[in-house]
């Protein structure tokens, strides 16, 4: 027998042996708190989300920790109470701590009890700037800061990204559900939108090798020359925070934990030891740090038209097709004349989806139009995917 062919006959034998495996990992019952949010020392809110693992096999996403008892306390003995949400949020308005003293927090479940450990207030300086770099692919976001004490050589960001961007069409009319009306394009645009993301990533900093604890252009995002982010105008809100060399080890090896995984020259999975224990059972993971101080923000912009002309650009709306719909469209298969502006675009007289209407449709000499462009909504309307509010920020 060729070697080709025993080849063959072990893949077809291997292949009808094959039977799904599932890590037990996939369908383990536990289900470990998880600790979100910083102690803000300062006259802004603090805001502590409490959720829990869930199984990856199951079909829930997201299970919050309702109705527990969350409490902020000193080791002066003050204590300072946070009000819980519908959604497993507790906040509290501005606490004005002492930055004498040491905080921690007091998390009581209905089973049972969690606290950190007493930390320092940490006050965060100030961002020296964002910027941006135009690279061979994209554009790279920068920061710079510094401590003019010296004290603070360790750093956590987070940022919202905020883009204006464009429907495939920009519709003047709008159905009523029985009629086509001319849009009010003050009040009702919906070409031009904003849409604003959390950043969804662990971004990091550390001055501890340097004798002065100054970081200077660190790449903290990066926009691809396709990303539809910077096809008109970008912004960035960054929130710097300053860490303990204990949060940064944390935050750091998180990192490595859920962004740096996916193949052998990866660092491999670690126990992700937090600040946070079980008082009721002393063996049970708590997943999160708890950190204590205030923030500093810095927004900065990039306009497109300071990029350079970027090749081959990505355009989304490419599969977009506007079509023509008339009020008297004449049937070639023989069904009569049909209403196709009815048929199609006003949506309380058909049963079917609907399109947006676009623009009008004229004949020469005639100022009343027989019929109208239309497109599917996720064409036209870019409320589906951000708001149409220009935010009070925005230059």
């Amino acid at each position: 027998m060729n070697n080709w062919r025993i080849f063959l006959f072990i893949g077809i034998v291997a292949g009808g042996c094959k039977k799904p495996y599932s890590p037990p990992v996939i369908d383990a019952p536990n289900s470990y708190l998880v600790v979100e949010g910083v102690i803000n020392s300062g006259q802004d809110s603090t805001i502590i989300k409490l959720n829990h693992t869930v199984k990856l096999s199951g079909t829930v996403n997201v299970n919050p920790e309702l109705n527990a008892t969350v409490t902020v306390e000193g080791d002066d003995n003050t204590t300072y109470a946070l009000t819980g949400t519908a959604n497993g949020e507790y906040v509290s308005a501005g606490l004005d701590l002492n930055n004498a003293h040491k905080y921690r927090l007091i998390i009581k479940t209905a089973d049972n009890e969690y606290r950190s450990d007493f930390v320092p207030v940490l006050n965060t300086p100030d961002v020296d700037g964002v910027t941006y770099a135009v690279e061979s692919d994209g554009v790279g976001i920068q920061l710079s800061t510094h401590d003019p004490q010296n004290k603070n050589k360790y750093y956590r960001w987070e940022y919202d990204e905020t883009w204006v961007f464009t429907s495939a069409y920009q519709s003047i009319f709008k159905s009523n559900g029985d009629t086509v009306l001319i849009r009010d394009l003050v009040n009702d645009q919906i070409y031009t939108c904003w849409r604003t993301e959390h950043s969804s990533t662990i971004v990091l900093g550390s001055a501890a090798r340097l004798s002065q604890a100054v970081i200077n252009n660190s790449r903290i995002a990066f926009l691809s020359r396709h990303s539809v982010k910077i096809r008109h105008k970008y912004s960035i809100l960054v929130r710097q925070y300053a860490l303990t060399e204990d949060a940064y080890n944390f935050w750091q090896n998180l990192k490595k934990n859920t962004e740096q995984l996916g193949s052998i020259f990866d660092a491999q999975p670690s126990q992700i030891n937090g600040n946070i224990h079980s008082l009721t059972n002393p063996q049970e993971p708590v997943i999160g740090y708890v950190s204590v101080g205030t923030f500093t923000t810095k927004r900065a912009f990039v306009d497109q038209r300071n990029l350079p002309a970027w090749l081959d650009p990505i355009v989304p709306d490419a599969s977009c097709k506007a079509k023509a719909y008339l009020y008297k469209y004449t049937d070639p298969n023989g069904g009569g004349i049909i209403n196709q502006v009815d048929k199609y675009l006003n949506y309380n007289k058909t049963l079917i989806n609907v399109d947006i209407p676009i623009d009008g449709i004229y004949m020469r000499g005639n100022p009343y139009p027989i019929g109208y462009s239309g497109a599917p909504p996720e064409c036209v309307d870019c409320t589906l995917r951000g708001t149409n509010k220009q935010p009070d920020y925005w230059q």
